[in-house]
């Protein structure tokens, strides 16, 4: 059986060797727990965010960095622009997206409150997902992430470890704010992630994924965080694209493509930072649909067909990460 908290802790265990060349702070808290700061108190850097999302997606995962140009049509003069971009090549996508990397777990204490993703997840296995994967992790070790701007405490990583039953000591938690170079980056590395999900919400089988993989352009840093969570998701919304390798039935597979990219939304089209206004804050009230890379391909395994659909939106794009 496959441990992401296994294959995530030798990742965890790199950073904090090489704490100072990736400008993360490592603390250890009174009852032991480890914390790597990877954005509130530090800078952290783009190897610190590869790592993180490495980890966030239980060891299973290539992530890399590469570049994404794009062209505005009929805007006349030189409109063209690029960015930097997050890639992934994904092993096991139901365990490494789903079980591990998906922001599940609203972890609360009296004094803390986080969306936790990544390997812990799939010890405290408590959310409905777990049950449609048939897997669950064993190990002595939690691995979470956390996005936010609160450093987690002892309270915090006492509670983790009695959801996921291991020792406080054996606790690791990976912080880093949306506002932040960290932060932007392991957001960036879930293209495949937010298409897997997307799947899952149609009610496809995802254990039917074989290999996925995505690109995604990399938002830059936003001056604060609530300008950072509408930059991130129009990075994922209008810009990033998703491959995944299935066995599956065509007719199946024909009869969702047009539904899974973020185009097949009653909200798509507005930058994703006017949505929350729009709707008080309340992540709630928008589409859930929305929620899924701009393109998406689906190759079928069993037949070799390929099935695509969306498009990139590169005026939202400009206009979101580059507009002032």
């Amino acid at each position: 059986m496959i441990s992401v908290n296994q294959r995530a802790a030798s990742i965890v265990v790199q950073m904090i060797n090489e704490c100072e060349a990736l400008d993360i702070e490592v603390k250890r808290l009174r009852n032991g727990a480890t914390v790597l700061d990877a954005g509130i108190e530090v800078s952290g850097s783009m190897e610190a965010g590869r790592l993180f999302s490495c980890a966030c997606l239980g060891g299973l995962a290539q992530v890399g960095f590469s570049d994404k140009s794009y062209h505005l049509r009929d805007s006349g003069g030189d409109s063209g622009f690029w960015l930097p971009a997050v890639e992934v090549s994904v092993s096991s996508p139901p365990i490494a997206c789903m079980a591990s990397q998906y922001a599940g777990w609203a972890v609360k204490t009296d004094q803390f409150f986080a969306m936790g993703s990544g390997p812990a997840r799939a010890l405290f296995a408590d959310e409905e997902i777990f049950r449609k994967l048939e897997y669950r992790d064993h190990f002595d070790t939690a691995v979470l992430m956390l996005e936010g701007r609160q450093m987690p405490d002892e309270d915090l990583a006492a509670f983790v470890a009695d959801k996921c039953g291991v020792k406080p000591d054996h606790v690791c938690l990976l912080i880093a704010p949306t506002a932040s170079l960290v932060g932007s980056i392991q957001i960036a590395a879930r293209s495949a992630e937010t298409g897997m999900h997307k799947l899952v919400e149609m009610g496809f089988d995802v254990r039917k994924v074989k290999a996925a993989s995505g690109l995604c352009p990399l938002a830059p840093v936003a001056a604060d965080d609530l300008r950072a969570i509408g930059r991130t998701n129009d990075a994922i919304l209008y810009g990033s694209q998703a491959f995944f390798s299935v066995q599956a039935e065509d007719e199946e597979l024909a009869s969702l493509i047009d539904r899974v990219p973020s185009a097949g939304s009653r909200d798509y089209g507005t930058p994703f930072y006017e949505l929350f206004q729009r709707y008080n804050g309340d992540f709630y009230q928008i589409d859930p649909m929305l929620f899924s890379p701009a393109r998406v391909e689906i190759n079928n395994l069993s037949s070799g067909r390929t099935f695509r659909s969306g498009n990139i939106n590169p005026a939202l794009l400009k206009n979101s990460l580059l507009e002032n």
